[in-house]
């Protein structure tokens, strides 16, 4: 099945007078039909979703066009700037629509980093648009504790972890740098409704087990991607009580490891207090938020995004989920038999109990409480509750960043962020940094980490031979100071963990209908369009290949990196001989889930360098398929091809030179391979629809749009 625009249900761009619109392809099915089945990711896309037939109501499948609420960019800001120019827009369609938070290399003080900042400020300056300055603060940290991420809204960011704003009740999903470049211009891009799946949560969590240990255990149960390119919503009325809305935020940020788009909790009594608290907060610091307009003289501050009237509106219009409503899946976890676990090494899928690990007396270097999952002030004081009286082992590095400079500012009210230094502490500034391997304190060859963050891919946090492990706050903070995985229980007692109990969990997949007028023949071929593609498969075999592999992280924000810089690095991390394997028009062939991880768009652009046109896969990660379509790298999928190489070709080498010869008749759906055994097979896959074919002739979205603008 081909993961492209060409199905009928999608959206499409016509050439209509800006800003750019996107009509259905095909016909949309009878409102009747959802009237009643909406579940709650539908209905708040309903809100955002544009040029839809009167009555209509969206579902999962549906190509729409969408205005989010907000959109962050961070520090990818600086290379949309002139994608942004060169489509040929010279004003934003709502300059309040963008939000600008530089957060990822803020430790780089080198005069080009503190040019490219600069100017950056200088641009939301010259268009209006809220700016926020290195440290200030993680932006998904800012985007919630200012408001532009709010409960029951559709709000996204050219960031994976978007996801988080789920924790307050809004659907947060990324995007790419293009579509933030359209967005500047028109106000809209595109968006696929994905299939969403239930999760019921049941019972309570035990003492010392939290939302981390949550996220780490479902992306440990459920690893063979159960959800994959999904929408996540958290349903359990009762279970939901007794998580905070600090754990929810934790649990949404890290779908995005877990394979979803998105991660949609309730907006409840939690999500009110919650947002009544920050309103109070604000009261005291806004001052110091130059975005804010000045508040006349004798009238009280009100913010314009956290208030007691959007705080009230929440109460007496409450978006709930059909009774009736449709999910693809329904997962049950009961809380009450969870216990703390660790992610690792190098991997997110594999989920390990505490107790077990800690029976290893696995050694550690370096230890890390920063990144936007788990830096908030509750995990904070969690932290400075195991260490506090202790001292970080000698020979081990604790590295500790706050989420953002208000955070900070809390724990140092309270004592906490002092219990931490004085531990031994190396204090970071509020931004990303050694989570998406920028700046001081990575890991170095041979070393063993253990990390609050929500990746540890391998050489994410530093060299690719070192070891990273995930862990709660407080896991953390008790294996910097017995300088080994350890629980909270070891610093105090040290007794180990009893032997931990087995997860309760369940899965059942529900029959959806599909929707209806799909195509069956083959599609049209537009001139100029390769009606057949040759090549050899140039074999990549590994499933859940994230970005990080394809092209590591510290070259994603040098925004000097050339097309032939490019080709020199991509694949680095995966295979460094990649690039001496590679020919010039080679099908590329990858496992499942290629692509996984960031939404560096680079992961699709190395690729193109490496003069690869077409690339298949037994799946994708949605973020790399919405990269790859938006800068012409086509892309098809066939599970069937993908299986008969692992089992015919082998993976005894990381990058394999397969010998079969292979033609992809692609508005036909048809690829034929020729073996190097001298066999034939005919692989069925879908057809490369017109819409791509358009995108792929104006050699990418940015093109495309620039055309009819």
């Amino acid at each position: 099945m081909l993961l492209t625009l060409s199905k009928t249900n999608m959206v499409r761009a016509t050439l209509r007078s800006s800003p750019v619109r996107f009509t259905p392809y095909a016909s949309f099915h009878q409102a009747s039909e959802a009237t009643d089945t909406q579940n709650l990711i539908e209905k708040i896309v309903q809100k955002y979703a544009l040029d839809l037939p009167e009555g209509y109501k969206v579902k999962s499948g549906d190509y729409v066009s969408i205005r989010p609420h907000h959109l962050l960019t961070h520090d990818n800001t600086g290379p949309v700037i002139p994608k942004f120019k060169s489509i040929g827009a010279t004003k934003f369609y709502n300059p309040k629509q963008p939000v600008f938070a530089l957060d990822h290399d803020v430790q780089n003080k080198s005069e080009k980093n503190v040019t490219k900042y600069a100017n950056i400020e200088k641009f939301a300056k010259e268009h209006g648009v809220d700016f926020y300055p290195a440290g200030r603060g993680i932006g998904h940290q800012v985007m919630i504790e200012e408001g532009y991420a709010f409960p029951s809204t559709l709000t996204v960011a050219s960031d994976s972890h978007s996801n988080m704003y789920g924790g307050i009740g809004a659907v947060g999903t990324p995007i790419v740098r293009t579509d933030a470049a359209a967005i500047w211009a028109t106000g809209q891009t595109w968006w696929q409704i994905p299939p969403v799946v239930k999760v019921e949560l049941k019972g309570n969590l035990p003492t010392g087990v939290t939302g981390k240990d949550v996220i780490i255990t479902l992306c440990g149960l459920f690893n063979k991607d159960q959800v994959l390119n999904t929408a996540i919503e958290f349903h359990g009325a009762d279970a939901l009580k007794a998580l905070s809305v600090e754990d929810r935020l934790a649990i949404a940020n890290m779908t995005t490891e877990w394979g979803a788009l998105a991660g949609v909790f309730p907006v409840d009594d939690l999500t009110i207090d919650f947002l009544r608290k920050r309103m109070r907060r604000i009261a005291l610091s806004h001052f110091e938020n130059k975005n804010l307009p000045p508040t006349p003289p004798g009238q009280d501050f009100v913010h314009p995004r956290i208030n007691e009237s959007t705080i009230q509106e929440l109460i007496d219009n409450p978006i709930k989920p059909s009774p009736n409503a449709t999910y693809s899946k329904t997962l049950t976890l009961d809380l009450s038999t969870l216990s703390p676990h660790v992610s690792g090494p190098n991997s997110v899928k594999v989920a390990s109990s505490l107790a077990s690990l800690e029976e290893q007396d696995i050694k550690i270097n370096k230890a890390y409480l920063v990144s936007c999952v788990n830096s908030r002030a509750s995990d904070l004081r969690q932290a400075a509750a195991v260490i506090k009286g202790k001292k970080v082992k000698e020979g081990v590095e604790f590295y500790v960043a706050a989420a953002s400079s208000e955070v900070q500012k809390e724990v140092e009210e309270s004592g906490d962020w002092d219990i931490l230094l004085k531990a031994g502490a190396k204090v970071l500034p509020a931004g990303c940094g050694p989570c998406v391997g920028l700046g001081t304190g990575l890991l170095k060859d041979g070393e063993v980490g253990i990390s609050a963050t929500n990746r540890n891919f391998k050489g994410r946090m530093g060299s690719p031979s070192a070891l990273a492990y995930l862990a709660s706050p407080a896991v953390v903070a008790a294996s910097a100071v017995l300088g080994k995985i350890a629980s909270p229980g070891s610093v105090e007692s040290g007794s180990k963990l009893s032997t931990a109990p087995v997860p309760s969990f369940s899965i059942e997949t529900n029959e959806q209908k599909q929707a209806s007028g799909t195509e069956t023949a083959a599609a049209e071929v537009l001139p100029n369009f390769p009606n057949v593609i040759k090549g050899e498969l140039l074999f990549c075999h590994q499933d859940n290949l994230n970005t990080d592999g394809i092209y590591p992280g510290k070259y994603t924000y040098n925004d000097d990196m050339t097309t032939e810089d490019m080709r020199k690095v991509v694949m680095e991390n995966y295979d460094p001989e990649f690039v001496n394997i590679v020919q010039e028009g080679d099908v590329l062939v990858g496992g499942y889930n290629f692509g996984t991880g960031s939404s560096r768009e680079q992961a699709a652009t190395a690729l193109k360098s490496r003069a690869i046109t077409i690339m298949v896969a037994g799946s994708y990660s949605d973020i790399f398929k919405r990269n790859s379509i938006n800068n012409a790298l086509l892309l098809i999928e066939s599970p069937e091809l993908v299986n008969d190489l692992k089992e015919q070709a082998g993976t005894d080498t990381l990058t394999k030179r397969t010998g079969w010869e292979v033609e992809i008749h692609v508005a036909e759906g048809k690829v034929n391979v020729k073996k190097d055994d001298g066999s034939s097979k005919l692989y069925k896959v879908g057809g490369l629809g017109k819409s791509v074919q358009e995108i792929w002739l104006a050699n990418g979205l940015e093109g495309w749009v620039k055309n009819r603008l």
